[in-house]
């Protein structure tokens, strides 16, 4: 096993920034998300750790082993692209043999290797046939196979199941999860589909527009995002975020969300640090799914939009005075379009923002 640490990392191509100071540390073993939108830098820093690119400035440690200037070839380390790179002239067999043949292994260890992945990857059925002919699902499968055999102690994966079908796609989640777990490898995974990062790996780390944003455990990124990208990004609906200033009301503080009216008492630690640290206009969070439906007039005054009923639950559109939400409930709740609702969030689940940098706003 390695550990990998990226120490004041930057790229630049031309005049763009790629990446700006970026320094992280993907622990010996562990199973990390690299997760943004498209052009965030995801696939660059991979590169960089890869040995593809070379960084701007700043340093790739592998362990204690400073491979800056150190070419892939001589890293070893496995890399699967989001476009399947495989020999289509070649058999299933022989594209999982090749890399160990080329490493001069024993051929009675290549085929004891290549029968032990072809059947943890369900490719035993495959094995002689040409890899031409097979479809893109095996043919990724295939990819990760070629890679994994010859057991690298560091993993690099770039979007590889993008091109291939929900259900399987499904299926390779936990396939790939078993596999990192069995060879105890670090693997980096870049993704922006946040249901891979939130599903398969130890720890996220978020990037936008080449800044890294926060690096946390999925709950941890999920539950307490550093600031308003965050919380808007992760999650399926992302967080609603309503503008509110503070003040207090009867020794309480609450958050003045104008038309949608006054919530309930906040929180004490978050209030009282935005109190002190003179912060009034704030972003008011919750997720949609720590909303319940009021019987009365209290809570967020809200008109319902657009219903979406998803199976199990039912995605409820809002409109909280000048703010659009969302709110997830049970697939029978009584609401409908164009009728209106006062929800009221959970107390736990309210996170509060600064207006005016998008830091979120921690316990006093």
């Amino acid at each position: 096993m390695s550990s990998i640490h990226l120490k004041g990392l930057t790229k630049h191509f031309g005049s763009f920034q790629a990446i700006k100071q970026m320094d992280l540390d993907v622990h010996d073993g562990e199973f990390l998300a690299l997760l943004g939108p498209s052009g965030c830098g995801k696939s660059t820093t991979m590169n960089i750790i890869a040995g593809m690119e070379g960084a701007t400035t700043g340093r790739v440690l592998f362990g204690e082993r400073d491979v800056s200037d150190v070419p892939m070839t001589r890293r070893g380390v496995g890399f699967v692209f989001q476009n399947y790179a495989i020999f289509t002239h070649m058999s299933v067999r022989a594209n999982l043999a090749y890399g160990l043949k080329v490493r001069g292994v024993p051929k009675p260890e290549i085929d004891k290797r290549v029968a032990a992945i072809a059947d943890f990857l369900q490719l035993a059925p495959f094995l002689d046939r040409p890899s031409a002919k097979l479809s893109v699902n095996i043919l990724q499968r295939l990819a990760i196979g070629r890679s994994a055999i010859v057991q690298p102690a560091i993993f690099l994966l770039d979007e590889p199941l993008s091109n291939v079908d929900a259900a399987f796609r499904a299926v390779m989640r936990t396939e790939l999860k078993h596999l990192q777990r069995q060879f105890k490898q670090t693997m980096v995974y870049v993704t922006h589909d946040q249901l891979e990062a939130m599903t398969m790996a130890d720890r996220i780390a978020v990037m936008d527009h080449g800044v890294l944003q926060q690096v946390g455990t999925p709950l941890d990124v999920y539950n307490n995002p550093a600031n308003v990208f965050v919380a808007r990004f992760i999650g399926s609906p992302g967080m609603n975020l309503l503008p509110a200033s503070l003040r207090e009301t009867d020794g309480n503080i609450v958050a003045d969300l104008g038309a949608a009216g006054v919530s309930r008492p906040l929180p004490r630690g978050a209030a009282k640090a935005a109190y002190a640290q003179g912060i009034q206009d704030v972003w008011f969070g919750f997720r949609p799914e720590e909303l319940s439906l009021a019987a009365d007039s209290q809570g967020i005054a809200a008109s319902v939009t657009f219903i979406e009923r998803i199976g199990s639950r039912t995605v409820v559109h809002f409109d909280a005075g000048q703010a659009a939400g969302k709110a997830v409930f049970q697939n029978d709740v009584p609401l409908h379009a164009g009728g209106a609702a006062h929800m009221v969030p959970a107390d736990a689940a309210v996170r509060l923002f600064d207006r005016s940098t998008g830091r979120a706003i921690g316990e006093a």
